[in-house]
């Protein structure tokens, strides 16, 4: 049933205001954690959260398929956690949250090499105008030049990719299967391994009794992971319940707004070329996103 579209407009910008607050949050937790502490504390408080809805789901599960929910729990979740947080100890939030939206791009590359999915050219030039932001993002400099490549920039990127990856394998192994049952379950099998990492590997707990400031940074990061995770996906699905798969996408255009916005008001220091490549990613994933929805909107219809 289609409700009121301003409740939609309204669910979608919390939505986006949740995912473009991420970056902020991590670069508040790194204050008090490493990167590895950031990224295994992330996992194992969204899968808390989550855990009761994960063990109830997991009894319903096609167990033949769950090396597939592990792959999701790591290209989805683990993976990212640790790669957004080592950037981050070198890259403003701001450029990560914008560098964060060339996730749909991925998307449609590894659907067209991958999975052999036909594009029509315009996608090709959205593609194209994304990676040429994205190449600015990793290369500008202070006094607007282009300096050398930012590896932190790279871990990003393959960040971005591994989400990619990890919504072209939902989508081709996991379609049928409801989403807050892939989080969750996933969630649940990937749950234990950022535990072991943390308690196992770590000063976390130390850390967390004796050192200041070790407290606030934990709980910036186990925010994180309960909104950023879980009643974040909770709107999303309710999003897609009111409209649409295209409406509730339209979210990558509003993250990055946000996560220059928190990284404006901290006082990171943005360029005029950073300007410039976050402009050119937000065109490439609007062309290539939008024309790659009509067309298979159009495929639909013949």
């Amino acid at each position: 049933m289609q409700k009121s579209p301003l409740y939609a407009w309204v669910l979608l910008f919390i939505l986006a205001f949740i995912w473009g607050s991420s970056f902020i949050l991590i670069k508040k937790g790194l204050i008090g954690l490493t990167p590895q502490e950031v990224g295994s504390l992330r996992i194992l408080a969204a899968s808390l959260f989550l855990l009761p809805s994960g063990l109830k789901r997991f009894k319903t599960i096609d167990k033949s398929k769950i090396l597939f929910f592990v792959s999701v729990g790591l290209l989805g979740s683990l993976v990212p956690a640790f790669l957004f947080a080592i950037a981050q100890t070198q890259l403003e939030s701001a450029i990560t949250g914008v560098l964060n939206g060339l996730v749909p791009i991925f998307t449609i590359l590894i659907a067209l090499l991958v999975f052999k999915q036909k594009q029509i050219k315009a996608v090709y030039i959205g593609v194209i105008i994304g990676f040429l932001g994205m190449a600015i993002l990793i290369t500008a400099g202070e006094g607007n030049t282009l300096n050398g490549i930012n590896a932190y920039g790279l871990l990003v990127v393959l960040a971005t990719i591994c989400y990619a990856s990890n919504l072209n394998l939902i989508k081709q192994k996991l379609n049928h299967v409801h989403a807050v049952t892939v989080t969750s379950v996933s969630l649940l099998l990937v749950g234990p391994l950022a535990a072991v990492y943390l308690f196992g590997f770590t000063d976390f707990w130390p850390k967390l009794m004796n050192v200041e400031g070790t407290g606030i940074a934990t709980f910036y990061i186990c925010l994180l992971g309960v909104l950023g995770t879980a009643i974040a996906l909770i709107i999303f699905n309710k999003v897609l319940q009111m409209k649409d798969a295209l409406f509730a996408s339209s979210v990558t255009y509003i993250i990055p707004i946000f996560a220059v916005m928190w990284g404006v008001l901290d006082g990171e220091k943005l360029y005029l070329m950073h300007y410039v490549g976050m402009i050119a990613v937000g065109i490439g994933v609007y062309i290539a996103n939008t024309n790659r929805a009509a067309h298979r909107k159009a495929g639909k219809t013949k």
